[in-house]
């Protein structure tokens, strides 16, 4: 299952955990209701069948593959400089891992940081508007299938893009605790 949990705010190497002392996680339900982000647990190995359902269910009809290492990305460090800054998009993330390990980094309710570490068969959503980021962990590879509804658009609107009607939509949807966005939504929490 996944692991998330409040970050601190020393300035070390990214890539490691950055956990609160006495650490603090949260649950699936917490990352939804202060965030909104949905995750499915998929076997990384035997997915495509419950990867169509949830391509069906939630209107996903492109996807491609990549893989993020010194030695399989083109231009890494500018490309891991880009991923690494504070950003949104005007459409959900959805990023399916079937090797390797990272973390995606997410604002709550609060604008605090959360970090989500990814591992092979975890299947996360972050919400369009939402502002996060993503890196590699210590182990520096990770092989992730992405997800979209219709044309890829890789736009990141680094902050602040307070104004934008994505994050101004976000933003009300997370007032009210996401209960009323979407009722296919919060079905990612029960997989």
């Amino acid at each position: 299952m996944v692991r998330a949990w409040y970050m601190n705010d020393t300035n070390e190497d990214q890539r490691l955990e950055h956990q609160l002392s006495p650490p603090k996680f949260l649950s699936l339900d917490d990352l939804f209701t202060t965030a909104g982000i949905l995750y499915w647990k998929l076997d990384p190995k035997n997915y495509d069948s419950k990867l169509e359902e949830i391509k069906k269910e939630r209107g996903y009809n492109y996807m491609d593959v990549i893989q993020i290492s010194p030695d399989k990305l083109h231009n890494y460090e500018e490309k891991i400089k880009m991923f690494f800054a504070e950003h949104l998009h005007s459409d959900e993330e959805i990023r399916f891992v079937t090797e390797g390990s990272g973390y995606f980094d997410a604002r709550d309710n609060e604008d605090k940081w959360v970090r989500i570490e990814v591992t092979p068969g975890d299947l996360i959503i972050l919400p369009a508007g939402i502002y996060h980021r993503f890196t590699l962990d210590s182990k520096n590879y990770i092989r992730v299938i992405r997800l979209f509804v219709g044309e890829p658009v890789w736009t990141p609107h680094t902050r602040p893009a307070d104004n934008m009607e994505v994050r101004i939509k976000y933003k009300e949807q997370q007032n009210a605790g996401f209960v009323n966005h979407n009722s296919q939504m919060k079905t990612g929490l029960v997989n």
